[in-house]
């Protein structure tokens, strides 16, 4: 079972990596299109990635209210215990 801390470092991780975005810049409430500098074409490679490592088959309806790193790590935990 993955916790909110344990989501929260690999979605940090994967912002990291992917969009070479400063660590310092992200935390629960920075938002990923004015703060992170996420497009939309970056946010499609983010939910990719998601996919890749959650291995859940996720709708683009889930993510459309996507605002903050806070709410990609509650829409991957309610990913994860779909099967709960």
């Amino acid at each position: 079972m993955n916790t909110s801390e344990e989501i929260y470092l690999r979605v940090v991780s994967i912002l990291e990596e992917l969009f070479e975005v400063e660590p310092q810049q992200i935390s629960p409430e920075a938002h990923l299109y004015q703060d992170l500098d996420i497009d939309s074409i970056d946010a499609v490679d983010l939910v990719v990635e998601l996919k890749k490592w959650t291995g859940k088959k996720i709708r683009p309806e889930d993510f459309k209210n996507v605002r903050t790193v806070q709410d990609v790590v509650l829409e991957v935990q309610k990913l994860l215990n779909d099967d709960l």
